[in-house]
């Protein structure tokens, strides 16, 4: 059974390995950090009390900022793990992104906030903020609701230097892709490349996507093969080799049904976030939902 994240979390203690975790269930006003919304405390800690000001008053007494009273905060994407943007960070954005749950910065060129979306409203909704070992830097692990870079880019990493100094043509931009991420592009690449005229023979993973019954028969083998290495004790190199067989040809089928790994990880991470009785009711809901006349 999923255990509810929420129900796993330790009360509030600031030290030098504490990650800032707030709950995102919570509607206070918009100033709700300066407020007394009081945090809950631990079934495991009940005489935790302080109030959410005071902690985010410590919290922010505990980073390390630098001699302009800035540190520099990251926003990372939560479900692909891609770093979106860079920028600075003052007591009062991080204050207000922990208020908001929108990524807040401190715009070193005007001298103001700025939240990220006020203009484009491709905002980045906070899931988690954390900090790292030295408390002086600063992590925004959200959900974009668009593209993050101003180009309209994905996110505002895409030049390579490696290409750059390899004098490698680079035909478009070429997003800082963790390797699952690589492999998603490259398949989809083949897809793209079908709608070309035939130019020798197509790739396995082009034959893959032309042919569902193929495709159908190689998941169902690996995923065999998979549970073989279980029942049969083979090593685990074996068990990593056969498992990557079938997020392949498991994403040979995401991308010929137009689905992005990004959305998988999403509903794990919404199914996981919830109790296994919550998340079966709401299965249970939509199913019944789905087939309504």
């Amino acid at each position: 059974m999923a255990v509810s994240y929420v129900h796993c979390v330790q009360p509030w203690r600031v030290s030098s390995k504490t990650r800032l975790f707030f709950s995102v269930g919570g509607r206070c006003r918009e100033d709700r950090w300066k407020s007394n919304c009081l945090v809950f405390a631990s079934a495991m800690n009940s005489d935790v009390s302080l109030n959410l000001q005071s902690k985010v008053e410590v919290l922010l007494d505990s980073v390390k900022w630098d001699d302009k009273g800035l540190a520099v905060a990251i926003a990372q994407n939560v479900d692909s793990g891609a770093i979106l943007m860079q920028g600075f960070a003052n007591r009062d954005a991080l204050a207000t992104t922990i208020s908001s749950q929108k990524a807040t910065f401190y715009s070193r060129s005007r001298s103001t906030l700025w939240t990220k979306g006020e203009t484009s409203k491709n905002f980045i909704n906070i899931h988690d903020i954390f900090l790292d070992c030295d408390r002086d830097s600063i992590i925004y692990l959200g959900k974009p609701d668009g593209p993050t870079c101003h180009t309209g880019s994905e996110t505002c990493y895409y030049t390579s230097i490696f290409d750059h100094l390899k004098d490698q043509e680079v035909e478009g931009n070429r997003l800082a892709l963790t390797t699952l991420y690589s492999l998603e592009s490259t398949i989809s690449q083949r897809k793209e490349e079908l709608a070309a005229p035939e130019n020798g023979k197509p790739s396995w993973t082009q034959r893959l996507l032309l042919d569902d019954n193929l495709l159908c028969s190689k998941i169902r083998e690996e995923a065999d093969e998979l549970c073989r290495t279980l029942e049969e004790n083979e090593d685990k190199s074996r068990t990593a080799s056969e498992m990557a067989d079938v997020m392949y040809h498991a994403m040979v089928l995401l991308t010929l049904k137009n689905v992005k790994t990004e959305e998988v990880l999403e509903v794990l991470r919404q199914r996981f976030s919830k109790s296994g009785i919550e998340e079966k009711r709401s299965r249970k809901a939509l199913n019944y939902e789905g087939n309504l006349p």
